[in-house]
């Protein structure tokens, strides 16, 4: 989607004030909170777990905080008990949205998200009303660092990814979910710099946005994802580089 690499960038930018880093905390203790309550504590046997870990660890996370959560989800501490659960609706424009959430509060939750959506006019829908138009992948979004298309492609190959979505200044790599870890390790060692990576819902087709629906549709995805029961957005938009450039300054 040519939306989600663009939107990683202005993710990367605004990620650096210390609100952004708190939120991005919240959500990766969650995370590790609920993959080992799910998978347990031995993140060897825990995929899931280990994963969270590395993207804790890459985001400086203290060890302790990392085994407080490990602990409270397997029991070994109190804590919150988190359900998942995902939330499908449309943006100004007709843009297409998965919004995964972790929450201790599922009525709390769906209401926030709900206003949300109708303050930049866009509607929730009906379970299964946008995830037809998705399908799920690793997905491996990298810094280009000054590659063409057919380099990063050959390198991406290499590695076992199945399609590359080029950019310029940040490419999605894209994966089999079995394969996502071994292309992202793969990846790694061959001197690639990821700035995002998970297993997550990717669009089938993209729906285009100009004027005021790509400025509200990117509004509603950044206030999204602003709240901390909100793991993860995902949109089949695609917005001009001027309008996506504004909001990268906003």
């Amino acid at each position: 989607m040519s939306g989600h690499n663009k939107w990683a960038k202005i993710k990367h930018t605004k990620g650096k004030n210390d609100a952004a880093r708190g939120r991005i905390f919240t959500r990766l203790i969650k995370e590790i909170t609920v993959a080992a309550r799910m998978g347990g504590g031995d993140e060897n046997g825990n995929p899931r777990l280990r994963k969270a870990i590395q993207d804790a660890r890459g985001q400086n996370m203290p060890a302790s905080n990392i085994d407080r959560a490990i602990k409270k989800g397997t029991g070994e501490l109190e804590g919150v008990n988190y359900e998942e659960v995902s939330y499908e609706g449309y943006g100004a424009g007709g843009a297409a949205l998965i919004v995964d959430v972790v929450t201790d509060n599922k009525n709390r939750a769906v209401s926030e998200i709900r206003h949300t959506f109708s303050k930049y006019n866009g509607t929730m829908a009906a379970s299964g009303a946008v995830a037809w138009m998705f399908e799920k992948k690793g997905i491996i979004t990298v810094h280009t660092g000054g590659k063409s298309e057919d380099d990063l492609t050959m390198i991406a190959l290499e590695a076992g990814a199945e399609d590359i979505k080029y950019d310029p200044e940040m490419s999605d790599i894209l994966t089999a979910p079995a394969e996502f870890d071994a292309v992202r390790e793969k990846l790694t060692q061959l001197g690639i710099k990821i700035e995002e990576a998970n297993v997550g819902m990717y669009p089938k087709n993209t729906q285009k946005l100009e004027g005021k629906d790509a400025e509200q549709t990117l509004r509603l995805v950044e206030m999204l994802e602003e709240n901390d029961d909100v793991q993860h957005v995902y949109s089949n938009f695609d917005i001009d580089d001027e309008v996506m450039s504004k909001a990268q300054a906003a």
